[in-house]
């Protein structure tokens, strides 16, 4: 967590060339973030650098999420160049750590989040490309291209191509919404006396069902969600904005397949980059996906799961891929 070479010229054009420059946080991509300090004044700097990343998504949703009445990190200056953006600092108090402290917390600030997702809905959507059919059988092929061949199975693609297909119509939203792709506590903020929300990473916008973010929200990769919350924030989303159960098939049409891209990232982190502590966050995610393909809605994708991916392979790819050759 070294500041990139350009950081200090980037900050000193931007009067910030006095600011200490701390270590922040790195994420599952190749950003980083630092907190710039200057006397009783602080910023934060985010390390976006290309070709890996590019910086341009997260500014116009930034900016956009500003302009909505979210609050979003405002962007004090930019180089796309480098790739290196000067923020808007909302603080230290994050949504995960608040609700582990004190989980009497815990139903308030869920709400609070689900009446934001509400408030997004409301809006037209912003200036992102479509969540559409294709892009939904792109995430989910990741679990086949990662997570099988990682445990040990050889499995028929096209078989699991065919069985989302006949699923996924219960996603494509008729007026489709805002979609941050990854809302939940560990990207929520807590800012000011009055605990605003503050959004981070919402770079991966796109245009979609409303239904996602909250299955992004309450089936949560990073923390256990109890299923008596699930249940209670989803009554609340549906009671304040009348959706049908038809809602409630998107919902978990969009958490199976956000499940199962999500065990697909979580191997390729652990395989292709190193970061092995996501794979032992499957398991959860595994309870997630297992609960989703209960629902009747998903009948096609759990016959090709029972028939592909037997229960001693459902799990912690680095647990489970030294045992593969005996599993069979």
């Amino acid at each position: 967590m070294f500041p990139p070479a350009g950081a200090a010229d980037f900050l000193t054009a931007h009067g910030w060339g006095n600011a200490l420059i701390e270590p922040l946080a790195g994420d599952a991509s190749f950003r980083r973030y630092f907190r710039v300090v200057d006397g009783d004044r602080s910023a934060v700097l985010m390390d976006a650098p290309p070709p890996q990343e590019d910086c341009r998504p997260f500014v116009t949703m930034a900016r956009w999420l500003e302009e909505a009445g979210f609050l979003a990190p405002a962007i004090l200056a930019l180089d796309e160049q480098q790739g290196l953006l000067l923020l808007s600092d909302l603080g230290d108090i994050r949504f995960r750590e608040t609700v582990d402290a004190d989980r009497r917390e815990e139903a308030a600030l869920y709400g609070q989040a689900v009446d934001l997702l509400i408030d997004l809905a409301r809006q037209p959507a912003g200036p992102v490309a479509p969540y559409d059919r294709a892009v939904l059988h792109r995430e989910a092929g990741l679990f086949v291209e990662w997570y099988c061949p990682a445990v040990g199975i050889d499995v028929d693609v096209d078989g699991y191509r065919s069985a989302w297909d006949a699923v996924f119509e219960h996603t494509l939203a008729a007026e489709p919404v805002t979609v941050l792709r990854d809302y939940h506590a560990e990207n929520l903020m807590l800012v000011g006396d009055d605990r605003r929300l503050g959004l981070l990473d919402f770079q991966d916008a796109l245009a979609g069902h409303p239904a996602y973010d909250l299955v992004s929200l309450l089936q949560d990769a990073r923390r256990d969600v109890d299923p008596a919350i699930e249940t209670a924030m989803l009554d609340r989303y549906r009671a304040a904005t009348d959706v049908g159960d038809d809602f409630l098939r998107a919902y978990h049409v969009l958490g199976a397949q956000r499940n199962a891209k999500i065990i697909g990232i979580f191997t390729r982190l652990w395989q292709r980059d190193g970061k092995s502590r996501y794979a032992g966050l499957c398991p959860r995610v595994w309870a997630y996906l297992d609960r989703d393909l209960a629902q009747p809605v998903l009948a096609p994708v759990a016959a090709w799961f029972d028939a592909h991916v037997p229960a001693d392979r459902r799990g912690d790819p680095l647990a489970i891929a030294p045992l593969a050759g005996t599993l069979a």
